[in-house]
């Protein structure tokens, strides 16, 4: 298994760039946000992580700039029906903590806005992410969540709060910060996850 290349960019395009490693040049599939990441062609000492996927008529090599996205693009192609290209429009869509804020506020809207991924496609994702979310320790860390959450008092052991919680924590908020945001919601009769995030953000002010 490749996962990792070291050497000289010769060409990077927003799907795909090309590194040559002593005297071979590798072509990796890429997503916009690697290709933006990447240093200008011709830089040397470059590191790409890597995925080889072997298929039956053809090899291919995958690249990515952080080990989040790289994870994400495991994940992805793990759920049925989504392939490597789909995996890539999903990780061009989105930054790994963005996803992850779309995961946990199961927003469809935003999720359907990857080329080729129309609304049902969109909440199917969300369902299979949730879940892939929820289990992966390892993952949720790599995205900016976390399971050591603050206690709005009693209201964070309800769902819609601990993913209202998440969702503010992966976007830069810290841990007090969110407890106050959420102080008082559930007193005010506040239950979905969406409703949440949106009275915890008004008493932040709007966000970051």
């Amino acid at each position: 298994m490749i996962v990792q290349l070291t050497g000289t960019l010769v060409e990077v395009m927003p799907t795909h760039a090309v590194i040559d490693c002593r005297g071979v040049g590798y072509e990796l599939g890429i997503s916009a946000l690697t290709a933006q990441a990447l240093p200008a062609v011709g830089t040397s000492g470059v590191t790409i992580l890597t995925r080889l996927i072997v298929r039956e008529d053809a090899q291919e090599l995958y690249g990515f700039a952080t080990r989040e996205e790289r994870a994400l693009f495991d994940q992805l192609r793990a759920i049925s029906g989504v392939g490597p290209k789909l995996a890539l429009a999903v990780l061009s869509t989105f930054t790994p903590a963005q996803l992850a804020t779309v995961v946990v506020t199961q927003d469809a809207g935003r999720m359907a806005q990857v080329p080729g991924v129309g609304r049902k496609k969109a909440s199917r994702l969300l369902v299979e992410l949730s879940d892939v979310f929820s289990k992966n320790i390892e993952l949720k860390q790599l995205v900016g969540l976390t399971d050591a959450l603050p206690a709005p008092k009693e209201s964070v052991r309800d769902v819609p709060a601990q993913e209202a919680a998440d969702a503010l924590l992966s976007m830069g908020f810290t841990s007090a910060e969110v407890a106050l945001a959420l102080e008082g919601a559930a007193e005010a009769g506040i239950a979905s996850t969406k409703d949440m995030l949106s009275y915890a953000l008004r008493r932040l002010g709007g966000g970051r």
